[in-house]
């Protein structure tokens, strides 16, 4: 039954795809009847739901389209698992639904694809002929990982940090969870399936800082017309973010949807808008490819580097613990710099992983001192002390190596191994770096 909002009533609908229900909701303009066009909204990645882009629907229905958008499947999709052909499969489903509607035209039915939307759009409309047209926004014409190392590095520059977390957490951590296998769809080339795409194409960014502009918009353009396909408009709007709401910093996002952007679908659409591009906007830092790790640095062995570490300084510090509680002296040789080194060590390593998780999740740095993470400074600290430490328990060890009894002489030989192992692994995660 339908529902009114806004300006545009609201209809509720299911639908399958494969052995999945979608439900979403139809927007349908108010006022004459008529077939008009048909528009299916893919969206960004994550678990979003229709509710996110009632805005978008409302505005497309304003605007004359009737809009499908639904709420993306959980089976098959989550952090560490995605198909784009399966999400793919989804968005024709709902193309199907549009072109059983009286009131869609099935001559004038696209697909909207938005941020990850921009890759599997494409791809379903590569295998229709009942898609007649792409709208893309934010959309990228890099792989996933490379688009995602680009972002985080821009996000963490707005948050005030500089230095080696720069490197650390969008290059290196963006490709250890590429070879961990918790990125899915990571290195997936648009390219190709933009070859093959025979449908106009609008694609539109804002003052984007997720999916770099100007190289996706000269990438997409250049594989659209190598395919043969020369129906391709660009549109930019300054002062709009990734998703084309308005923006003062491509960052912060406004509610209100950035004048003229469905304005411009709609004239294009009935064939009324130009079809010249806009001007590449200025983009401050290029994109790279990621190299994959080498063996040596590969997931696996970051994770056992990581174990082994972990549990050896660890290991020292129960067994001085249990020395004290039973009221006896440290042993010759193992004075304060291996305890010193096994607290430092321990909580160095422990302290990396949750602020890498902590950035990584949030997006966020914590306090900023004079363009460096306290965080992330204290963390350099403490590995500074770590070496001193190293050091520190080498020489006493060595001074005092007559008298030390083998079972000392083993712990102290382990914490050696563990600082041998671990000068490296904080050269590579950028803790010994400026």
């Amino acid at each position: 039954m339908a529902k009114p909002a806004g300006q545009g009533s609201e209809q509720g609908v299911e639908f399958r795809s494969g052995d999945v229900t979608l439900r979403g909701t139809v927007t349908v303009p108010t006022g004459p009847t008529g077939r008009r066009p048909g528009i299916v909204l893919v969206h960004g990645a994550g678990p979003e739901t229709r509710a996110k882009y009632q805005a978008e629907a409302q505005a497309m229905a304003r605007a004359g389209f009737v809009v499908l958008s639904y709420d993306k499947r959980t089976a098959g999709y989550s952090l560490t698992q995605r198909s784009y052909a399966q999400l793919a499969d989804d968005a024709l489903a709902g193309v199907r639904v549009l072109g059983r509607r009286a009131d869609v035209d099935p001559g004038k039915i696209g697909l909207w694809g938005f941020s990850e939307g921009g890759w599997v759009a494409p791809l379903a409309a590569s295998r229709s002929t009942q898609v007649s047209y792409v709208v893309l926004v934010g959309a990228s014409g890099v792989p996933p990982a490379r688009q995602q190392a680009w972002y985080l590095g821009n996000k963490l520059r707005y948050e005030g940090a500089s230095g080696s977390l720069l490197r650390t957490v969008p290059v290196t951590g963006t490709r250890l969870l590429r070879d961990a296998g918790l990125f899915p769809e990571a290195d997936y080339d648009p390219l190709p399936t933009l070859r093959r795409l025979r449908q106009p194409v609008l694609a539109m960014w804002g003052n984007d800082q997720q999916s770099p502009p100007a190289e996706s918009a000269s990438a997409i353009e250049t594989a659209l017309r190598d395919g043969g396909n020369t129906d391709v408009t660009l549109r930019f709007f300054p002062r709009a973010d990734h998703k084309l709401h308005t923006s003062p910093d491509g960052f912060r996002r406004g509610e209100q949807l950035v004048p003229g952007y469905v304005e411009t679908m709609a004239s294009w659409v009935a064939g009324q808008g130009h079809r010249a591009n806009d001007v590449l906007p200025r983009q401050a830092r290029q994109s790279h490819a990621l190299a994959p790790l080498p063996g040596y640095e590969a997931s696996g062995v970051q994770a056992a580097v990581f174990l082994f570490m972990a549990a050896s300084f660890a290991a020292y510090l129960l067994v001085e613990l249990a020395r004290r509680l039973r009221g006896r002296a440290c042993a010759p040789g193992a004075g304060r710099a291996p305890r010193w080194l096994a607290a430092t060590g321990l909580a160095t390593v422990l302290g990396f992983l949750g602020y890498f998780g902590f950035v990584t999740m949030t997006l966020t740095t914590g306090p900023v001192l004079g363009g460096r993470p306290v965080l992330w400074l204290v963390l350099q600290l403490l590995t500074v002390g770590v070496v001193l430490a190293a050091a520190a328990t080498a020489m006493g060890w060595w001074q005092a190596r007559s008298s030390v009894t083998g079972r000392t002489h083993t712990l102290l030989g382990l914490l050696g191994l563990t600082s041998a192992v671990f000068v490296p692994w904080a050269l590579f995660w950028g803790l010994m770096m400026l």
